[in-house]
């Protein structure tokens, strides 16, 4: 999974903070999720549903709002509208640079807002909830033992999850203005709620609420011994892949005999005209290659020379193995490490060429078992034998024609 670094701005012009996360090769989709309330797009249960997703090949856009983690703001300025408003500038930010989300996810209060912003959506076809209010206005009761001041001050410090926030009078103004029965009912998208039954912060009646005002299709899911947040790995891993399954149903499905395929004993290999990403087939296996980051890839598969290096590597296990298997030596494993690089030919003693650069592969081979030392330095020569090996120190032509 690659995680892209991603920012956009929101209506009033403040940056958000952004993670994209991606597959290896193109998504098959792309979905937008919305952290809980005071919390920030690096909360554990947001990446491990993430990384469920891209599992899926879908990828996930999941952002900070105003005032949280890295976005700019103040979070006393922000109400549940904001949080409504930096939702469509992520679904803005997607169909700019990349395509319009077709599932949109939110956690807590972040479903609650994913649910209100869905109708001004038209890309999204599938909504999942988990353990979000019913109505926005429940988050409320977190705010009661400073509701006194924030009548007569008209703001106050509160402790949500263990840390300090400021929180003022319009943000619960704000939330007695938004009521979701009616948009639910009219959602006219696919819905699925999750909801743990033990969830202390919101309770299951919320899902009850949400499920029975929704019409088909819907779907309800119960996430068990959960708790609100998802803290154990393991739930929200869960949650992630039900999740990825559940969409499938509502995503177009890649076209038949679009895979890329090579007729066995040759390798095809096909790279898009948006980067170096690129599909590999070898007979019956598919791989992918790609370029580092610093030099303008993605950094999703190994790049060449890595392959090449690769190719050098796995040959000379496999010739070690097949000798020590026909001698019957104690080899019970060998270990290859090969690093490839460009050095100066007038550095290589014993080259042919003096001048410019030539390719050099260092292999360093670790053989565990019960080995005299004239055994392991037999193996030592044996290394060289490998096919791959040999290949490299022959003449070598690559005759290319147009197709």
């Amino acid at each position: 999974m690659q995680n892209v670094k991603v920012q956009f701005d929101n209506d009033d012009g403040l940056t958000l903070s952004g993670i994209l996360d991606l597959p290896a090769g193109p998504p098959v989709a792309y979905a937008l999720f919305a952290h809980c309330f005071t919390c920030s797009k690096n909360l554990k249960a947001a990446a491990n549903i993430s990384r469920a997703l891209v599992d899926a090949e879908i990828a996930v856009l999941r952002f900070d709002f105003t005032g949280l983690g890295q976005s700019e703001g103040e979070f006393a300025d922000t109400n549940f509208s904001s949080n409504v408003g930096d939702l469509l500038a992520a679904v803005r930010f997607l169909e700019a640079e990349h395509a319009a989300p077709s599932i949109l996810i939110g956690h807590s209060l972040g479903g609650t807002a994913v649910l209100r912003a869905a109708s001004s959506i038209p890309s999204a076809i599938a909504v999942a909830t988990v353990g979000s209010p019913a109505e926005p206005s429940h988050v409320g009761h977190l705010l009661s033992d400073a509701r006194d001041e924030l009548e007569a001050a008209g703001s106050a410090e509160v402790n949500i999850g263990g840390r300090p926030f400021t929180v003022k009078q319009q943000f619960l103004d704000d939330l007695a203005e938004h009521s979701l029965s009616d948009s639910i009912g009219s959602l006219r998208k696919a819905l699925l709620i999750m909801h743990a039954p033990l969830d202390n912060i919101v309770e299951i009646d919320n899902a009850s609420a949400l499920f029975l005002a929704a019409k088909h299709p819907k779907s309800f899911v119960s996430l068990d011994k959960a708790d609100h947040l998802l803290s154990d790995e393991q739930d929200s891993l869960y949650a992630g892949r039900l999740l990825a399954a559940w969409a499938s149903r509502y995503l177009p499905q890649r076209e038949a005999g679009s895979e890329l395929s090579a007729e066995p004993g040759s390798v095809v290999a096909r790279t898009a005209g948006d980067g170096f990403y690129t599909e590999l087939a070898t007979g019956e296996h598919v791989l992918v290659a790609d370029e580092p980051a610093t030099v303008g890839g993605s950094n999703l598969g190994p790049s060449p020379y890595e392959l090449l290096s690769a190719a050098l590597a796995s040959c000379t296990t496999m010739t070690l193995q097949m000798y020590a298997r026909f001698k019957k030596l104690d080899l019970r494993s060998v270990t290859v490490r090969v690093i490839h690089d460009k050095i100066h030919a007038d550095d290589c003693a014993g080259c042919e060429t003096s001048v410019g650069k030539i390719d050099e592969f260092r292999r360093e081979l670790t053989l565990e078992g019960d080995l005299d030392d004239a055994q392991r330095e037999r193996m030592l020569q044996i290394a060289d034998r490998c096919p791959v090996h040999q290949t490299l120190h022959s003449e070598v032509k690559v005759r290319t024609s147009l197709t």
